[in-house]
């Protein structure tokens, strides 16, 4: 090959990609609002779903479910091929599992008991509309301390979702986009780089799906060990409130817990936590292994399935174990 006809094919080469990744400067400004306490108050009061689905509601963005997106997700399951969401349940303790699973086997070990703190960064689970409290309020402005009490969430309880969850899920493989194994901690994913995954994927997010983030941080375990997740893990910014309820989203998980890890917003441990599941009314799902979901999803050229979601019906319950299943 001639070096002009090289050069061509490198102009070319980069600029197909450059209509699908962000610039740098789009994928980290140093300037993306919120930035401080202040900034971020003024973010949650514009963007929080408060009473807008009455004075009364607990069911948050969930209200966003109907028999029409539930048949849209069931038509999506053509192939048959499921694929589980839930990373084995990990029994050992590292440092990104500070409470292990336990199983103990009972009498001729014919029968067991399982013991497990499931919140934090190890389980797989969905956080409840109690789980994440701000300024003394929970989702739809209930006062905490009429709500959180030892004996349970009064209000808000994971046990509203016992019914079951059957909507449009979509994989935002930010890995597969950037031509990455995994994300490194503290990398944070912004609103321009779900819109150039939309396109890849040839998908566009709307009312009632329920989008999950991979980072790749389970394939960065496998490689390099646990590490301290709740310190440093990537995610996305809280720039991308606004976004979300504008698209109609109705859940939102990630290998991980949704932030990036350290806040990028000073003063606010987990701003993207604190929208979306106190503002917004988003049940979040939590440490979600999305390897085999992303190898599936590759190999069949559908980014877009069937989700389901079928949380233990506890009453009063910030959250729920759950094994969420895509099925293409």
């Amino acid at each position: 090959m001639s070096v002009s006809r090289f050069l061509i094919a490198v102009v070319l080469f980069a600029g197909a990609l450059s209509q699908v990744v962000p610039s740098t400067s789009a994928q980290a400004p140093a300037s993306r609002a919120p930035r401080n306490a202040a900034e971020f108050d003024e973010l949650f009061q514009r963007v929080k779903n408060w009473g807008r689905w009455g004075a009364a509601d607990e069911l948050g963005a969930a209200n966003l479910l109907t028999d029409a997106t539930r048949r849209r997700a069931i038509a999506l399951a053509k192939t048959g091929t499921t694929v589980s969401l839930s990373h084995n349940l990990l029994t050992d303790k590292a440092d990104d599992n500070g409470s292990p699973f336990e199983h103990t086997m009972l009498g001729a070990n014919t029968m067991d008991t399982y013991r497990v703190s499931y919140h934090g960064y190890a389980h797989s689970h969905i956080d409840g509309l109690c789980h994440i409290l701000y300024k003394g309020q929970t989702y739809n402005g209930y006062p905490t301390a009429e709500v959180n009490t030892p004996a349970g969430c009064v209000k808000l309880g994971i046990e509203n979702l016992k019914q079951g969850v059957i909507t449009r899920g979509i994989l935002i493989d930010i890995p597969l986009l950037r031509g990455v194994p995994y994300l490194e901690p503290g990398t944070a994913v912004y609103v321009e780089e779900i819109e150039a995954w939309e396109k890849k994927a040839g998908i566009k997010i709307g009312v009632g799906d329920a989008i999950l983030l991979r980072t790749g941080r389970w394939a960065r375990r496998d490689k390099v060990g646990p590490w301290a997740v709740g310190r440093s893990a990537a995610g996305f910014h809280a720039s991308i409130a606004p976004w979300i309820k504008a698209r109609g989203v109705a859940f939102v998980g990630s290998d991980a817990a949704q932030d990036v890890v350290p806040s990028l917003v000073e003063g606010i441990a987990l701003p993207v936590h604190t929208l979306l599941l106190t503002g917004l009314g988003i049940n979040l799902l939590d440490n979600q292994d999305l390897e085999s979901l992303s190898a599936t999803a590759a190999r069949l050229k559908r980014w877009s399935f069937m989700l389901t979601i079928a949380p233990l019906a506890v009453k009063g319950g910030t959250g729920s174990p759950a094994n969420i299943l895509a099925t293409f």
